[in-house]
């Protein structure tokens, strides 16, 4: 649909784009604050509710200058211990031998090796929150022979906070260096950041119409991925109406599907 929303405005960008990530003020201080890590070594928690802006932050940490960083990403954490060393083998560009124990060894003269060279080592576990802590537990064993300054960033939800809570997990929680809870944005910000978005792909504030915008935040709830996917839901619903600015009537035509109403507001057909 993008394709039709540029050729309907006459622009040579996609609207809320992905791909071109550009931080946050919020965002950009986590991003600071764990590029120092990334140098010193440490135990970091990103956490958040989903759509927060939480995997803005972990791109951003992927497009580290890689001849002084290797970022290590597991976004699969449902796997199994030996699927998750198969994957930290694939990011340290090392053969997965027979089983985990032989490909911790290689991981380990590996990060030794990368460390020696001037690299900075981060590995990232996203949704860490589904992590069998159990596999986790493990991990922290397995990193624990890593070079000192070597970073591992748990991205989850805050529920991770209350499962290292348990005694059998103190040794995990007792290691953290650094967490944050990325925040909902208030209005103010939520509104700046959509206007920004406009501004980047070369769209007319006056795209959205006042109501129209002011719909747009507060159905987003100051959630990110929920004003992006609303703001786009309107572009698609104004190239269909063929009516290039948006108004509070598109606004709440795209709030009418299923997925934008509360479960009490859903009747049964």
């Amino acid at each position: 649909m993008s394709p039709m929303i540029r050729a309907f405005y006459g622009l040579t960008k996609d609207p809320f784009d992905l791909r071109d990530i550009v931080l946050l003020p919020a965002q950009q201080e986590i991003h600071d604050t764990l590029k120092v890590h990334c140098q010193q070594g440490g135990l970091c928690l990103i956490l958040g509710v989903p759509g927060s802006g939480k995997s803005v932050v972990k791109q951003s940490l992927q497009r580290l200058p890689e001849n002084q960083h290797l970022v290590a990403t597991v976004s699969r954490t449902l796997h199994t211990y030996t699927n998750t060393v198969k994957i930290l083998c694939e990011a340290f560009r090392i053969e997965f031998e027979s089983n985990a124990f032989k490909c911790e060894r290689r991981l380990i003269e590996q990060a030794f090796s990368l460390n020696r060279s001037g690299k900075c080592l981060t590995t990232i576990l996203d949704d860490a929150h589904l992590m069998d802590l159990a596999n986790l537990r493990k991990l922290r064993l397995l990193f624990e022979d890593f070079p000192k300054n070597h970073n591992l960033v748990l991205i989850g939800r805050p529920n991770l906070l209350a499962a290292l809570d348990l005694g059998v997990n103190q040794d995990i929680k007792s290691r953290i260096t650094y967490s944050v809870i990325a925040k909902r944005l208030g209005p103010d910000l939520m509104r700046d950041f959509l206007l920004g978005q406009l501004d980047r792909a070369g769209l007319g504030h006056n795209t959205f119409t006042s109501n129209a915008l002011d719909l747009v935040v507060r159905s987003a709830d100051g959630v990110l991925r929920k004003a992006r996917n609303l703001a786009m839901g309107c572009l698609i619903e104004a190239v269909r109406s063929q009516n290039r600015t948006i108004d509070i009537d598109n606004v709440n035509r795209v709030l009418m599907q299923p997925h934008w109403q509360k479960e009490t507001d859903l009747v049964d057909y």
